[in-house]
């Protein structure tokens, strides 16, 4: 039996095998393995394709949090760290690292429930806070998930009004868009990662921050490196989170492709689109209307009450799925006692306990695809 795998990674490496070959090579060559050339010119090249002043390679998408937040501190507060009487807004459901970063920069996290329909935070939940909190809240973290776009206008609306900060978390919507603006552009900061599984991975961990601020671009670049511009004399509490120039190379090799991948993902997706349409308690991803938001389907994810039985029976099937994400945040015992709530988080946690993920990888075959659509048509029989 045939099976169906969430990502083919050997599959891609075949499809750009020369370009990731040769970046491989060059690297053996000079063998500048700390800070080499390709650091740079994959910081050049994206902030050129989304139209910012700045892109700082680092160590992993956490990292780049961690360092935006960290830098951030410095920044407005003049202090290494934020304090716990500071709260940065951000949603429940999202991978632990979000809310982690906001922990080890020193504020506390405050968690407001999600759109039931996108997953992505729920602007007007936001306001609703933002109007109680007394100028506690210093920043906004919008995660855009499953690679579309948070609604960005109203939350840097928000963020003009209230003086706040925004670092988006772009970990899964590399080349996403809101109303004709790259998704990292938009915000303070933006937080990229390059886990191998992401639309642009390498073959390790990597991340990138965006930023169009000078004094962040100098703080960033210290604090990746132990915090200094002098790794012998030192300004601030640093890091060792420098993006290795190997992994630059895999991924400047593979960000040819990005566009052309993002698109074969969206084709993907309108096959589940068409296919899966009007199944009796499956319920599709629904992709925001607005002109020029472009969704970048990280993961196509559906969701069903009786998401255990048609995961085992995809499985019978030789269908791989995931569940992304079984347990929202304010359910963890890492943020007991060291986070905020507004609201019940009920869309939250009802999204925790259905949703799951099917394969999108870019590279899937129409076969594929339509094999996974009458799999489920089956199941729902």
């Amino acid at each position: 039996m045939k099976q169906i795998q969430m990502l083919d990674l050997k599959l891609e490496y075949e499809y750009m095998k020369k370009d990731i070959d040769s970046a491989l090579a060059r690297c053996l060559e000079h063998q500048k393995w700390i800070f080499g050339p390709e650091v740079r010119e994959l910081e050049e090249a994206l902030a050129a394709y989304l139209g910012v002043k700045h892109c700082i390679g680092v160590s992993s998408g956490t990292e780049a949090l961690v360092l935006s937040l960290r830098a951030l501190a410095i920044k407005t507060k003049g202090a290494e760290y934020f304090d716990r009487t500071d709260e940065i807004v951000t949603t429940p459901f999202t991978f632990t690292a979000t809310g982690d970063a906001i922990l080890r920069s020193g504020a506390t996290p405050v968690f407001v429930d999600i759109d039931p329909e996108t997953y992505n935070i729920d602007v007007n939940a936001v306001r609703e806070y933002l109007g109680s909190s007394s100028g506690r809240v210093k920043g906004i973290i919008p995660v855009h998930l499953y690679g579309q776009s948070c609604r960005m206008d109203a939350i840097m609306d928000l963020a003009g009004k209230h003086d706040l900060f925004v670092v988006e978390d772009i970990a899964q919507a590399f080349g996403g868009g809101w109303q004709g603006r790259k998704l990292g552009s938009i915000g303070t900061t933006g937080c990229f990662s390059f886990f191998p599984s992401k639309n642009l991975g390498g073959f390790g961990d990597g991340g990138m921050i965006s930023c169009n601020d000078e004094e962040l671009d100098s703080l960033l670049r210290m604090l990746l490196k132990h915090g200094g511009r002098d790794k012998y004399n030192v300004d601030h509490i640093g890091y060792n989170a420098r993006l290795d120039t190997l992994q630059a190379a895999i991924v400047l090799a593979k960000f040819k492709y990005i566009d052309e991948f993002n698109e074969r993902r969206r084709k993907v997706a309108a096959l589940y689109d068409k296919g899966l349409q009007g199944l009796d308690g499956l319920v599709l991803p629904v992709a925001d209307p607005l002109p020029d938001v472009h969704h970048v389907y990280h993961q196509y994810t559906v969701r069903a009450k009786k998401r255990s039985n048609v995961q085992a029976y995809l499985k019978d099937k030789g269908i791989a799925t995931m569940v992304y994400y079984p347990f929202p945040l304010h359910k963890m015992k890492v943020f007991e006692g060291r986070m905020k709530m507004h609201g019940d988080l009920r869309h939250s946690e009802l999204a925790a306990s259905e949703v799951f993920s099917l394969p999108v990888e870019p590279l899937q075959s129409v076969e594929d695809t339509e094999a996974i659509v009458t799999a489920l048509r089956g199941f729902n029989k």
